[in-house]
Protein backbone atom coordinates (compact mmCIF):
# COMPACT_ATOMS: atom_id res chain seq x y z
CA UNK A 1 0.00 0.00 0.00
CA UNK A 2 1.12 3.47 -0.89
CA UNK A 3 2.18 6.16 1.80
CA UNK A 4 -0.67 8.78 2.03
CA UNK A 5 -0.42 12.04 0.89
CA UNK A 6 -0.03 14.77 3.43
CA UNK A 7 -1.94 17.83 2.89
CA UNK A 8 -1.68 20.75 4.44
CA UNK A 9 -5.13 22.71 5.75
CA UNK A 10 -5.50 25.83 7.10
CA UNK A 11 -9.22 26.34 8.77
CA UNK A 12 -11.18 29.81 8.47
CA UNK A 13 -13.92 28.76 10.59
CA UNK A 14 -15.02 26.26 12.88
CA UNK A 15 -16.53 23.54 10.74
CA UNK A 16 -15.85 19.62 11.39
CA UNK A 17 -12.49 19.23 9.79
CA UNK A 18 -11.74 17.11 6.27
CA UNK A 19 -11.80 13.46 6.76
CA UNK A 20 -10.93 10.49 4.64
CA UNK A 21 -13.12 7.69 5.70
CA UNK A 22 -12.51 3.90 4.62
CA UNK A 23 -15.45 3.15 2.22
CA UNK A 24 -15.38 6.18 0.63
CA UNK A 25 -14.12 7.30 -2.80
CA UNK A 26 -14.08 11.32 -1.74
CA UNK A 27 -13.45 13.67 0.91
CA UNK A 28 -16.77 15.21 1.67
CA UNK A 29 -16.67 19.10 2.27
CA UNK A 30 -19.31 21.26 3.89
CA UNK A 31 -20.87 24.84 3.92
CA UNK A 32 -19.15 27.54 6.20
CA UNK A 33 -21.68 29.54 6.86
CA UNK A 34 -25.63 29.44 7.13
CA UNK A 35 -26.77 29.86 3.25
CA UNK A 36 -30.09 30.96 1.98
CA UNK A 37 -30.83 31.35 -1.81
CA UNK A 38 -33.81 32.31 -3.91
CA UNK A 39 -35.10 29.62 -6.30
CA UNK A 40 -32.65 30.60 -9.39
CA UNK A 41 -30.29 32.63 -7.53
CA UNK A 42 -26.71 31.43 -7.40
CA UNK A 43 -23.75 32.20 -5.08
CA UNK A 44 -20.47 30.74 -4.63
CA UNK A 45 -21.16 28.81 -0.95
CA UNK A 46 -17.58 29.21 1.41
CA UNK A 47 -16.20 26.04 2.04
CA UNK A 48 -14.25 27.48 5.37
CA UNK A 49 -10.85 25.86 4.79
CA UNK A 50 -7.26 26.50 2.12
CA UNK A 51 -4.93 23.92 1.06
CA UNK A 52 -2.10 23.05 0.18
CA UNK A 53 -2.21 20.05 -2.38
CA UNK A 54 1.00 17.71 -2.82
CA UNK A 55 3.35 18.78 -5.78
CA UNK A 56 1.95 16.97 -8.92
CA UNK A 57 -1.31 17.00 -7.65
CA UNK A 58 -4.57 18.95 -8.66
CA UNK A 59 -8.55 18.39 -6.84
CA UNK A 60 -11.45 17.49 -8.59
CA UNK A 61 -14.52 19.52 -6.62
CA UNK A 62 -17.85 18.03 -7.23
CA UNK A 63 -21.50 17.90 -5.73
CA UNK A 64 -22.32 14.93 -3.60
CA UNK A 65 -25.12 12.61 -5.09
CA UNK A 66 -27.71 13.86 -2.46
CA UNK A 67 -26.90 17.43 -2.73
CA UNK A 68 -29.76 18.05 -5.81
CA UNK A 69 -31.99 15.59 -4.15
CA UNK A 70 -31.69 17.86 -1.11
CA UNK A 71 -31.70 20.96 -1.76
CA UNK A 72 -32.45 21.83 -5.90
CA UNK A 73 -29.02 23.03 -5.97
CA UNK A 74 -26.18 22.12 -8.68
CA UNK A 75 -22.80 23.09 -9.18
CA UNK A 76 -22.68 25.96 -11.81
CA UNK A 77 -19.63 24.97 -13.60
CA UNK A 78 -20.43 21.05 -13.28
CA UNK A 79 -17.31 20.02 -11.77
CA UNK A 80 -13.90 22.14 -10.30
CA UNK A 81 -10.60 21.82 -10.75
CA UNK A 82 -8.32 23.16 -7.38
CA UNK A 83 -4.81 23.06 -9.10
CA UNK A 84 -1.70 22.94 -6.83
CA UNK A 85 -1.25 26.75 -7.13
CA UNK A 86 -4.24 27.35 -5.35
CA UNK A 87 -2.74 26.94 -2.01
CA UNK A 88 -2.19 30.55 -0.75
CA UNK A 89 -2.89 30.76 3.25
CA UNK A 90 -6.40 32.71 2.09
CA UNK A 91 -7.16 30.82 -1.25
CA UNK A 92 -10.36 29.45 0.60
CA UNK A 93 -12.18 26.95 -1.45
CA UNK A 94 -15.78 27.76 -3.00
CA UNK A 95 -18.50 25.67 -4.08
CA UNK A 96 -20.83 28.13 -6.62
CA UNK A 97 -24.01 26.16 -6.71
CA UNK A 98 -27.31 27.59 -8.16
CA UNK A 99 -30.78 27.01 -6.93
CA UNK A 100 -33.03 24.87 -9.53
CA UNK A 101 -36.16 23.42 -7.32
CA UNK A 102 -37.11 26.43 -5.20
CA UNK A 103 -35.57 28.48 -2.29
CA UNK A 104 -32.72 26.87 -0.59
CA UNK A 105 -31.60 26.96 3.46
CA UNK A 106 -28.41 24.91 3.67
CA UNK A 107 -26.83 25.09 7.18
CA UNK A 108 -23.33 25.55 8.48
CA UNK A 109 -21.85 22.44 8.59
CA UNK A 110 -23.89 20.89 6.28
CA UNK A 111 -21.74 18.31 3.14
CA UNK A 112 -22.63 19.36 0.06
CA UNK A 113 -19.49 18.63 -1.66
CA UNK A 114 -16.83 16.12 -2.61
CA UNK A 115 -13.51 15.76 -3.76
CA UNK A 116 -10.89 14.04 -5.11
CA UNK A 117 -6.97 14.23 -5.64
CA UNK A 118 -5.61 13.26 -9.20
CA UNK A 119 -1.64 13.73 -10.26
CA UNK A 120 -1.36 15.96 -12.60
CA UNK A 121 -1.83 15.34 -16.38
CA UNK A 122 1.44 15.31 -18.17
CA UNK A 123 3.12 17.77 -20.53
CA UNK A 124 1.84 16.40 -23.97
CA UNK A 125 2.55 17.86 -27.19
CA UNK A 126 0.64 17.88 -30.44
CA UNK A 127 1.14 16.78 -33.93
CA UNK A 128 -0.90 17.89 -36.77
CA UNK A 129 -1.18 14.96 -39.26
CA UNK A 130 -3.62 14.73 -41.92
CA UNK A 131 -5.16 11.66 -40.69
CA UNK A 132 -6.06 9.29 -38.08
CA UNK A 133 -5.75 5.56 -38.12
CA UNK A 134 -8.50 4.33 -35.91
CA UNK A 135 -12.22 3.57 -37.27
CA UNK A 136 -14.68 6.65 -36.91
CA UNK A 137 -17.53 6.01 -33.96
CA UNK A 138 -20.46 7.70 -35.70
CA UNK A 139 -20.68 10.81 -34.42
CA UNK A 140 -20.43 12.66 -31.00
CA UNK A 141 -22.17 11.42 -28.57
CA UNK A 142 -22.44 8.23 -29.96
CA UNK A 143 -20.49 4.29 -29.32
CA UNK A 144 -21.95 3.53 -33.00
CA UNK A 145 -24.32 1.22 -30.80
CA UNK A 146 -28.29 1.37 -31.14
Amino acid sequence: MNEPLTIKVKYHTDIDPLQQIEIGDAIDVRAAEDIHLKFMQSTIIPLGFSCQLPKGYFALLLPRSSTFKRWGIVQNNSIGLIDESFSGPNDIWGMPVVALRNDVHIKKNERIGQFIILPKMPTVQFETVDNLENEDRKGFGSTGVI
